[in-house]
């Protein structure tokens, strides 16, 4: 592992750097970030790389690691600690994720998903996510009200803090999406704390479903 080659690729966003270690990061078609050491609980990978200052973010995809740094640190002094860290990492043994831990799966197409969702996760899945991949980052699928036609996305990685991120979200993503799929009206960007609002909704609404589920018998 110490002759491990890391290689690194710029992204329009001159605080983040993709970094290609030449082996599997997730290994599949799933993404996780991490914002703090203690989002970072269930990737080891992660918090070797967060505990160095001046690390931001970090951000895990199939095959590469996006780190997102402080504005007042130079890379010139980070990369060495990054290259160290990762392959200090490969060589532990360590998995990326912990076991249970599960990366983000959002354009999974259910059952229970209407024509239009389903649609929007196969356009988002096959032509947007690869195109911002290869930016070092990731779109995210987080819900589309039916009612007002929005659809929510929330952005990872090189994208999540690039000052142009939601330019490309409006003219390119929304355009997209509009053109392919007349029900959606707008697409708007969810951040950290509004993510955590959405996912209290969704959860207490399955809460509440299964509240009436159990009711009524359908569950035990």
């Amino acid at each position: 592992w110490r002759s491990m080659f890391i290689q690194t690729q710029s992204t329009p966003n001159a605080n983040s750097v993709k970094l290609l270690p030449g082996e599997p990061v997730l290994g599949k078609v799933a993404t996780a970030e991490f914002n703090s050491i203690r989002d970072a609980q269930t990737s080891p990978l992660a918090r070797k790389l967060l505990v160095i200052d001046g690390v931001n973010s970090v951000f895990l995809a199939k095959d590469f690691i996006t780190v997102t740094k402080d504005s007042h640190v130079e890379w010139a002094v980070l990369r060495p600690e990054l290259f160290e860290a990762i392959m200090d990492h490969y060589s532990s043994g360590e998995p990326v994720l912990s076991e249970g831990a599960l990366p983000d799966h959002d354009c999974t197409i259910y059952p229970e998903d209407s024509d239009v969702v389903a649609m929007i996760k196969e356009l988002l899945e096959t032509r947007v996510k690869p195109a911002v991949a290869d930016d070092g980052g990731n779109i995210i699928f987080r819900g589309f009200d039916e009612v007002s036609g929005v659809v929510d996305l929330e952005l990872q990685g090189a994208c999540s803090s690039c000052s142009s991120s939601s330019v490309t979200l409006k003219m390119g993503v929304e355009n997209m999406l509009k053109h392919y799929v007349p029900e959606v009206r707008e697409v708007r960007e969810v951040k950290g704390e509004e993510k955590a609002e959405l996912d209290s909704v969704s959860n207490k609404a399955l809460s509440d479903l299964e509240s009436k589920l159990l009711e009524k018998g359908y569950i035990r």
